[in-house]
Order: C-alpha cells, then sequence, then structure tokens
C-alpha cells in the first residue's frame, strides 16, 4: 500500500495557519451514502479514508492483515450506522464518529489477540480451562496515544487526496517537480538538473500546482 506524502514539505507549501481539523467533515458525501446503491459515493469514501484507518491500525501495533481487516470492518459499520449518524459538529463532528468506530475494531482486534494468547496457554497447560479476559486485562500499546496520532493521520490523509486529484490535472513533468521540490524537498537546483530543466520552471511548478493543491484542500473541506 502507498504511504502518505511526508507532512513538512506539504505543511510548508500550504501553510494553513492555525488549521487542525484538514479532513473533510463531507457533508454532502455523508448525504449520498445513505443510498447504498451510490457505488461512485461509496468508492469515494473508501478511497478518502481508507489509508487513515490503515495507518492508525499499524500504528496500534497490528500487522498488514489485521490493519486490512479493521479498514473493512471499520467500512461495513460506518456503512450500517451511517443512516442514524446525524451531521452536526456541536454534538459530534463526523471526525470525531469516525474515530470512535476505528479505535472500536482496534480494541476489538486486541481482545482477539488476547483471548487467543489465553486460549494457547491453556492448552498448552493441558488444564481445557480458559480463565475469565476482563476488559481491564486488555493493555494499549505501549505509548499509543490514539487521538493525538488520529488527529495527525487525519491531516495527511486530506493532502493525500487532494494530491491523487492533482495527479489527474497537472502534467506528469510539472507534477514530478513538484513532488522532488515540495514533498520530497530536494533542492531546486538538484531538481532542475536531474530532470533537464531551468531553475524557473521548478518554481513555476510549485507555485502553480501548489495554488491548485490549496483549492483541492478547501473543495474537500467543502464536501465537494
Amino acid at each position: 500500500m502507498a504511504e502518505p506524502p511526508k507532512e513538512s514539505g506539504l505543511a510548508r507549501t500550504l501553510a494553513p495557519p492555525g488549521t487542525k481539523d484538514l479532513i473533510p467533515t463531507r457533508e454532502s458525501l455523508l448525504s449520498r451514502l445513505k443510498d447504498w446503491k451510490d457505488r461512485e459515493s461509496w468508492q469515494d469514501f473508501f478511497d478518502t479514508y481508507w489509508k487513515l484507518i490503515y495507518g492508525i491500525a499499524r500504528k496500534a501495533g497490528l500487522s498488514d492483515a489485521e490493519a486490512q481487516d479493521i479498514v473493512q470492518e471499520t467500512v461495513i459499520s460506518v456503512a450500517r450506522k451511517i443512516d442514524g449518524f446525524k451531521y452536526d459538529p456541536a454534538v459530534c463532528s463526523f471526525k470525531s464518529w469516525m474515530l470512535k468506530l476505528t479505535r472500536w475494531r482496534i480494541i476489538n482486534q486486541l481482545k482477539r489477540r488476547e483471548r487467543d494468547k489465553v486460549q494457547q496457554a491453556s492448552d498448552l497447560s493441558g488444564s481445557g480451562e480458559t480463565p475469565d479476559l476482563r476488559w481491564e486485562q486488555i493493555s494499549d500499546p505501549a505509548g499509543f496515544d490514539l487521538e493525538a496520532i488520529w488527529d495527525e493521520e487525519w491531516e495527511k490523509n486530506l493532502l493525500t487526496a487532494a494530491l491523487e486529484r492533482i495527479k489527474r490535472q497537472v502534467d506528469p513533468e510539472q507534477f514530478q517537480i513538484f513532488d522532488l521540490y515540495c514533498l520530497e524537498q530536494w533542492p531546486a537546483q538538484k531538481v532542475a538538473r536531474t530532470l533537464g530543466v531551468g531553475v524557473g520552471r521548478v518554481y513555476l511548478a510549485k507555485h502553480r500546482v501548489g495554488r491548485l493543491l490549496k483549492k483541492e484542500v478547501a473543495k474537500l473541506e467543502r464536501g465537494q
């Protein structure tokens, strides 16, 4: 699975002061998701959010296979509960709602792990008895602050979604220049030398693609 772009270069390019909640609440998308037959909207939802869910599951210490299961289970959970979700940021934002659904899936997976360990220990001991497993016995990954990491992944995920849109709008060479200079943070002279273009073209690509990127971020924030 593709890794999200580096945050530092994007943050410097976009530089939206004081902006914390970058991923869109997507009110228009949420309304469309209530129609199970709207495959295009569900694909849009999956394409926008799967990396976010997968990334947080991996950082919680889950394996690749477990994280992919978390993605599927969370999307299914959204499908089952979306009809009852009412968009009201003052009460519960979509971001917070998604965090709760993902957290439950991760916790359930951690509980399954603990149950398996207990069962294996019981089998090895030959007792045939499985001790009761209480919630207090399920330990979170060491040093894992899910909410803080969720906020970080939420922001990066929006930028990834916006970049995917930009790739389809600009000339491949222009995007490559932007990628190397703004995302990979290569010096302008190195980008120009590597791609055989003038330094002025590097700065021009940064300006043009960066402007388009800001527009796409704004569109996503409005749920377009």
